[in-house]
């Protein structure tokens, strides 16, 4: 086993770190994550809620493995020690939807040292349609807008939401073995959308979506008694048939849907971008040190996503930071309606 303190970094650790820090040293909480992805994203929804009295320092889940994921993190000694903190930040996946049906779920929704994303991923939030244009112009540096992306993701959720409620019901009565995530998303799925007639692939995607919902309607009888409630559930929870998409799962949604959509989008700018250089260079020297410049300080759209800080202004967003709020306020950390950086 690997030696020192650092190898057994939990509360205790926290606590005595925070003590021979002296009794006026900002305390210190430890946020793990499931990924090195994550890190980012939440670093920066934390860092700004931090004052004299606290501060937070995000992390993977464990200090002796290469160890990750879901389950690693809430697994770890969390609470508020002897002055120590230990808390988790984590994907709320389906837990948030089917709250109460299985022991992580419950651990997930009721601990009130987790903190979950509301949406399924970080993934959806990258894709939170207001901010998609942007991420056209960070990586195209081109702010011509030729694709409606909150128009297309809303019209696409109203279509995917009836199946979308189904899926979390075979979750949430366990018959997810029947129709997975997998399948949803082979029923939901896009590929080569026009982007001057994207209904054409709205529309098949109507049919699909039709079709399977019939079958299951065949297949789960007992659903007729109990789909209803469940969407009703899912409303009251704050989902709405045009946001479908922040809650299906991420990334399905972002390499299936969003990136190649997206990636579609930016080589049509950078093309109109490079014709008006071409356009307007006085000559071929002008012109390739225009066009190499330009090359040069464009980016692809992935890394351009995992940048991005759009979705900032979603309500999910919103709320993790209101939750988290409301957590450092009972822990005397913070005053409610206190500003914040």
């Amino acid at each position: 086993m690997g030696g020192g303190l650092t190898s057994y970094i939990n509360s205790d650790y926290v606590s005595a770190l925070n003590k021979l820090n002296g009794a006026g040293a900002r305390k210190k909480i430890v946020a793990y994550v499931e990924s090195y992805n994550d890190i980012f994203f939440w670093s920066n929804l934390l860092r700004p809620l931090e004052n004299e009295k606290f501060y937070f320092e995000v992390m993977l889940p464990s200090n002796e493995s290469l160890g990750k994921g879901k389950k690693i993190a809430i697994g770890n000694q969390l609470g508020d020690r002897l002055g120590g903190c230990m808390i988790a930040c984590v994907d709320a996946d389906y837990d948030y939807l089917i709250e109460g049906s299985t022991p992580t779920s419950v651990e997930v929704c009721s601990n009130k040292y987790i903190f979950h994303t509301y949406v399924y991923a970080i993934e959806n939030f990258q894709c939170y349609a207001p901010s998609l244009h942007g991420v056209c112009v960070m990586a195209t540096l081109n702010d011509h807008r030729i694709f409606d992306f909150e128009s297309f993701l809303t019209a696409y959720s109203r279509i995917i939401w009836p199946l979308f409620v189904w899926n979390v019901w075979a979750y949430r009565y366990g018959q997810y073995k029947k129709f997975s995530l997998l399948d949803f998303f082979n029923i939901v799925g896009l590929n080569d959308v026009n982007l001057y007639h994207p209904e054409a692939k709205l529309n098949a995607l109507q049919h699909r979506v039709n079709a399977k919902i019939s079958r299951l309607y065949k297949e789960f009888p007992e659903g007729k008694k109990t789909y209803k409630p469940l969407r009703d559930e899912l409303l009251q929870k704050g989902l709405t048939p045009e946001t479908t998409y922040l809650y299906m799962r991420g990334h399905d949604l972002q390499d299936g849907i969003v990136t190649p959509l997206m990636t579609a989008v930016c080589e049509r700018l950078r093309r109109e971008r490079e014709r008006e250089i071409r356009n307007n260079a006085v000559h071929r020297t002008q012109f390739q040190n225009e066009l190499s410049g330009y090359q040069h300080s464009t980016a692809a759209v992935e890394e351009m996503m995992r940048k991005q800080t759009g979705y900032t202004a979603a309500p999910q967003y919103q709320q993790i930071i209101a939750n988290i709020k409301d957590f450092l306020a009972a822990e005397g950390l913070l005053e409610l309606g206190e500003s914040v950086k």
